[in-house]
C-alpha cells in the first residue's frame, strides 16, 4: 500500500509510456521505481532521462516487485487485458493507455478484475482534460446551448497510417484501425462533454482504400512496403451515425489516410436549440481551438475563449494518484473506457453486417459469451 502519501509506480512500455513517465515526474506524490519494455536501448534512455532506478525487459519481473503500488500499461492493445489482469493479481492499481481493450469482452474482464481486487482502473483519455473541453463541458452543464440535438466528432488525417506491418495495422494486435486508435479519443471527448448519454444504436461503415495500396504513411516516408508477410488488415477510414436514447444523434469520423483538406486534425461540434460550439484542433493545437456560436439581438455572435495549454497525461495521472491515495472517483474510469469500447465494437459489428446495430442487443450478446 502507498505510504506517507507517496505512490510507488512502475511503467510498462517505452512508447507512450514516456508520456506517463513525464506525468509522474511532475507530481511529488509519485515515486517512479521501475520501467519495463522490450526495446532495451529506449528503456535505458528513458530511465536515465527520468531518473528511474531499475529497468526490466519482461513486465512480469516488474509486477513481481513488492515495492510497486501501481502501474501504467502502455503496450500494444493485444496486451492490455493480460498485463492488466496480471497487475491486479499482483496487487497493483492500473492506469491503461486508451483504448481500454481490443473489444468489449476483454474490457468487461478488466473492469471485473479491478472490482474483485479492489483496485483502481483508469484509462488515459488525456484529451478530455484539455482546457477547451473543460470549458465546453461547463457550458453544456449550464444549459447554455439549450437542447443539444446533434453533434459531430472527428479525427482526420491526410496521410498518417502509423506503420504498415506494425501492430497498429494488425487486426489481431490492435483490434482495428483509426476507429479504435483515433476515433475512440474524440468519441470520449464528446461523450464526456455530453455527460455520457446512453446510446440506442449505431450504423457504422469502414473502408480500406488507401492503406492496402502502400500509400497513406506519414508525409515524407514514401510508399510503404507491401509483401505476403506484411499485410494491411484494418480500415483506413471509418464513420458512424449514432442514435442516443435522448433523441439526439452523433456523426463520428476517423481516418488515418484520406484525400481531405485536414492534415492531422480532430475536434467535436455541438448543435443546440440556443447555441452551438466547435473545438477544432489542427495539428494537435491546444489553444485558439474553441468557438462558441450564439445570437445577440437579431444577429449572430461568434466567440473564441482564451485557452491555457494543459499537459493531458499529467492531468490524468494526478486524478489516478488522487483515487489511490484518497479514494476519490477515478476519471476517466474503467467503466467509461468500457462504454467507449462497447460503442467501437458495435460500430465495427454494424460495418460488418451492413446494417444498424442496437447497442443493448450487442451488450447482451457479449454478456452471453462471457
Amino acid at each position: 500500500m502507498p505510504t506517507n502519501d507517496v505512490v510507488r509506480v512502475g511503467v510498462i512500455g517505452s512508447g507512450a509510456g514516456e508520456f506517463h513517465l513525464k506525468g509522474y515526474s511532475e507530481d511529488s506524490r509519485a515515486q517512479i521505481v521501475a520501467i519495463a519494455g522490450l526495446d532495451t536501448p529506449r528503456v535505458e534512455k528513458l530511465a536515465q532521462q527520468y531518473g528511474v532506478p531499475d529497468t526490466h525487459v519482461e513486465y512480469q519481473e516488474l509486477l513481481a516487485r513488492d515495492d510497486i503500488d501501481a502501474v501504467s500499461v502502455a503496450v500494444p492493445n493485444i496486451l492490455h487485458m493480460p498485463v492488466a489482469l496480471a497487475a491486479f493479481e499482483a496487487g497493483k492499481h492500473v492506469l491503461i493507455e486508451k483504448p481500454l481493450a481490443r473489444n468489449a469482452a476483454e474490457g468487461v474482464a478488466m473492469v471485473e478484475a479491478a472490482r474483485a481486487h479492489n483496485k483502481v482502473l483508469g484509462v488515459s483519455f488525456q484529451r478530455r482534460t484539455r482546457h477547451d473541453v473543460a470549458l465546453l463541458k461547463e457550458a453544456y452543464q449550464k444549459n447554455e446551448f439549450g437542447n443539444v440535438y446533434y453533434a459531430k466528432a472527428w479525427w482526420m488525417r491526410r496521410s498518417g497510417i502509423p506503420g504498415l506491418g506494425s501492430w497498429f495495422t494488425s487486426k489481431e494486435a490492435a483490434g482495428g484501425g483509426p476507429l479504435i486508435d483515433l476515433g475512440v479519443h474524440v468519441l470520449d471527448m464528446l461523450m464526456y462533454v455530453l455527460g455520457n448519454p446512453e446510446v440506442h444504436s449505431v450504423t457504422g461503415t469502414t473502408y480500406a482504400e488507401i492503406g492496402p495500396t502502400g500509400r497513406g504513411g506519414w508525409a515524407g516516408t514514401g510508399r510503404m512496403k507491401i509483401s505476403d508477410d506484411q499485410k494491411y488488415e484494418v480500415e483506413d477510414l471509418a464513420s458512424a451515425f449514432i442514435r442516443l436514447k435522448n433523441g439526439g444523434t452523433v456523426l463520428l469520423e476517423a481516418a488515418w489516410a484520406s484525400f481531405t483538406e485536414m492534415g492531422d486534425d480532430f475536434g467535436i461540434q455541438l448543435y443546440g436549440s440556443e447555441g452551438g460550439a466547435r473545438i477544432n484542433a489542427k495539428q494537435y493545437a491546444l489553444v485558439d481551438t474553441l468557438e462558441i456560436y450564439k445570437n445577440i439581438g437579431d444577429t449572430t455572435m461568434d466567440a473564441k475563449p482564451r485557452l491555457v495549454a494543459r499537459e493531458g497525461h499529467a492531468q490524468v495521472i494526478h486524478k489516478f494518484l488522487d483515487a489511490i491515495l484518497y479514494g476519490t472517483e477515478m476519471e476517466p474510469s474503467g467503466l467509461e473506457g468500457l462504454a467507449n469500447i462497447r460503442l467501437i465494437d458495435a460500430i465495427y459489428r454494424s460495418a460488418e453486417l451492413g446494417r444498424e446495430v442496437i447497442l443493448d442487443d450487442e451488450i447482451a450478446q457479449v454478456t452471453e459469451q462471457e
